[in-house]
């Protein structure tokens, strides 16, 4: 390998590393959203459901967000705003969704005993991914270098979208089999170990409720950020001057407390808009019901 090819292949991987950086946030609500979508799941199902929704989140990274996120970089990037603010608005919906169901309010009738649809999980859970990992490559793309070529950009792309996918994936894989690495050590000879597994597997229904109220609250988070941002950037400033009012206001709290207050007021205007979003749909799907027997 040539020193010339060497130095472009050093540069693409720096770049990456740093525009990587950027997107730890996003990252980690990635990680908490979506192992709720594999509860539920035999054992022996749950490695290979995650495989397919890792593998969707390649495809999604790799056909779909890259090349439409350059070309339209290149050509209409006044387009992106408009499509964040449509996946925002999706994730805020899917959040109200669930706290819904928590208060028994909106809750999808179905038998707790009986196996689920694994081709209807990985889909939810791919497009899910789809939105998360469009914040996470476009959060990329903006923090790489402007000078950067087209081959040189998408390079670093391709590389942080790997990444990223393995960091995810590879941490809910992790999460979803904690249990069975508990029950391997109840099987020890030692009597502590066993004692160890034995306080895993109890502790797992806990961890995975907390984990399922921390996904959603980062679906309501994420998705009410995306909408605050992007409206200000198109035609809306008025919820986002009144968080950048807030946070200014408690600067001398220091950063850790803006953030902790900047990310409760995202989540909570992602809620209101996600319920408001659940109330329109749920009333066109009544209206629908009501017209079928009519036209009938």
């Amino acid at each position: 390998m040539s020193v010339g090819l060497l130095a472009v292949v050093d540069d693409i991987l720096s770049a990456a590393m740093r525009a990587s950086a950027k997107t730890a946030g996003v990252v980690i609500d990635d990680a908490a959203v979506t192992p709720q979508y594999v509860q539920g799941l035999t054992p022996a199902r749950e490695l290979p459901v995650v495989w397919k929704i890792a593998l969707g989140s390649i495809i999604n990274k790799y056909v779909i967000i890259i090349p439409i996120a350059l070309l339209l970089t290149a050509f209409a990037p006044w387009v992106l705003p408009f499509l964040l603010i449509i996946g925002g608005g999706f994730l805020c919906f899917e959040g109200a969704e669930k706290v819904l169901e928590w208060f028994g309010v909106h809750h999808e009738a179905h038998d707790e005993d009986a196996p689920r649809d694994e081709k209807k999980l990985v889909f939810g859970a791919v497009r899910t991914d789809l939105i998360l990992s469009t914040e996470i490559m476009l959060i990329a793309l903006t923090s790489l270098d402007p000078g950067f070529g087209i081959w040189m950009t998408l390079g670093a792309l391709l590389v942080i979208g790997l990444a990223m996918t393995v960091v995810v994936y590879g941490a809910v894989a992790l999460l979803v089999k904690i249990d069975d690495i508990g029950l391997r050590f109840m099987k020890s000879e030692s009597r502590g170990v066993r004692r160890f597994g034995a306080r895993v597997v109890a502790s797992m229904p806990t961890v995975f409720r907390i984990i399922s109220i921390v996904g959603t609250v980062a679906m309501l988070w994420v998705g009410g950020h995306l909408v605050l941002q992007n409206l200000a950037e198109t035609f809306w400033h008025g919820p986002y001057d009144v968080v950048h009012l807030v946070t200014h206001a408690i600067e001398a709290a220091g950063p850790v407390v803006v953030w902790i207050v900047e990310t409760a007021m995202s989540a909570v205007f992602g809620l209101v808009l996600g319920l408001i979003i659940v109330a329109v749909v749920t009333g066109i799907q009544r209206l629908v019901r009501r017209g079928a027997p009519a036209a009938h």
